[in-house]
């Protein structure tokens, strides 16, 4: 096979394909060592995500009254976005707080035993009650006194007993009336009306808030589908913002490149719209798992990128090359000038005027270069192609 490429590359065409080969070599081409820098790299895509986001949605169907801001403004906190015609919302609320104050109002009544009227009214029965039941008593008293002198019957006797023990029942019922009106199944009911109109009012409360939206913290609104004196239905989305001063960039890594990867690898981020800039990040974690990303296989990666001039993006396809090695002050070769036979590599050399092969031990490898470090010194490889 050597004899063959030989006889390919014979006279100067050999020359001439070595000389090409030392210009691509990377490093010094002072007659010294042949040394340079070759990385190995995984190129893959990726895309950008907020960190902290919000998402405002419409918590009703409602006409949209104001539009306070534009897609890529900067907001602070605590600012007012978007509003929305409320005037439903602020009319069902003040119902559901006119149904709380009832609720509450006879909630307190039944655990004073009733309204103030009625309260009133039982105090009035009992002191009345108290009255017969003493008459009822003294009259009891004067008849067994009479009976004693043989001036009254028994049965007269028997029925002053009888009247007071009616006496006695009714100033007994009045009283617990006073105290115990309500059971306590009645006032457990009353207490979950009264929990259920709260809850109704705080839920009235919530969606008069959502339909005002401020925003939560400063950022960029950097999504808003809405328009001004638009109908929006409830769940619609509203706006959204994220504070965009980092970013999370999501790397999708093919499944046979995976064992690659290890944390502290450098992440080098690039997007078509900004030619010529380069964002950084670091690998933190190494995907756990594989998932189908279109009809790859893949596992995410996620780092923190610093965006403090706001280029980057929320939902942008960006480029994504992940640094695994890279060796420095190495003889690195074209990939083209290193062979393989039977898996094992080599490389040709001209020694004098008659081309030999020589296996050759190599190490990381790029698109356009291989590292070589076994089998060719850096000076002699260097004087082959000379």
């Amino acid at each position: 096979m050597v004899d063959a490429i030989a006889r390919r590359i014979s006279g100067g065409d050999c020359a001439r394909c070595f000389r090409l080969s030392s210009q691509q070599l990377s490093g010094r081409a002072d007659g010294r060592d042949r040394e340079g820098t070759i990385r190995s790299v995984i190129s893959t895509n990726g895309k950008i995500e907020p960190i902290d986001n919000f998402e405002a949605h419409a918590p009703i169907s409602a006409r949209i009254e104001r539009v306070l801001v534009k897609e890529g403004d900067s907001v602070r906190k605590g600012q007012l976005l978007v509003v929305l015609d409320d005037a439903n919302v602020r009319a069902e609320a003040a119902r559901a707080q006119t149904q709380v104050k009832a609720a509450q109002a006879q909630l307190s009544a039944s655990e004073q035993g009733g309204t103030q009227e009625e309260v009133l009214s039982v105090e009035s029965q009992l002191v009345k009650a108290g009255a017969d039941r003493d008459s009822a008593q003294r009259n009891f008293d004067a008849l067994r006194k009479l009976q004693q002198q043989g001036a009254a019957t028994a049965g007269e006797v028997q029925t002053a007993q009888d009247a007071l023990a009616t006496a006695d029942a009714q100033l007994n019922f009045l009283r617990q009336k006073q105290t115990k009106r309500y059971s306590r199944a009645e006032l457990a009911r009353l207490e979950a009306q009264q929990a259920d109109a709260q809850a109704g009012f705080v839920a009235e409360q919530d969606v008069l808030a959502q339909s005002n939206v401020r925003a939560p913290f400063d950022g960029v609104v950097y999504s808003l589908p809405v328009k001004q004196g638009g109908f929006v239905a409830a769940g619609d989305l509203l706006l959204q913002m994220a504070d965009l001063r980092k970013v999370l960039v999501r790397a999708f890594v093919d499944e046979p490149d995976l064992g690659r990867l290890a944390p502290g690898n450098s992440i080098e981020v690039t997007w078509d719209a900004v030619p010529g800039r380069v964002w950084t990040a670091t690998v933190t974690a190494v995907p756990s798992t594989v998932k189908l990303h279109g009809s790859r296989n893949v596992g995410e990666t996620t780092s923190i990128v610093e965006n403090k001039d706001l280029k980057l993006l929320p939902n942008v396809n960006v480029g994504i090359t992940i640094v695994v090695a890279v060796h420095e002050n190495v003889l690195v070769a074209p990939r083209e000038a290193v062979r393989t036979d039977d898996s094992k590599p080599y490389v040709l050399q001209v020694d004098g005027h008659v081309l030999k092969r020589r296996d050759v031990v190599t190490s990381l490898s790029s698109l356009t270069q291989v590292e070589i470090t076994g089998g060719v010194s850096a000076r002699t490889w260097w004087r082959s192609m000379r």
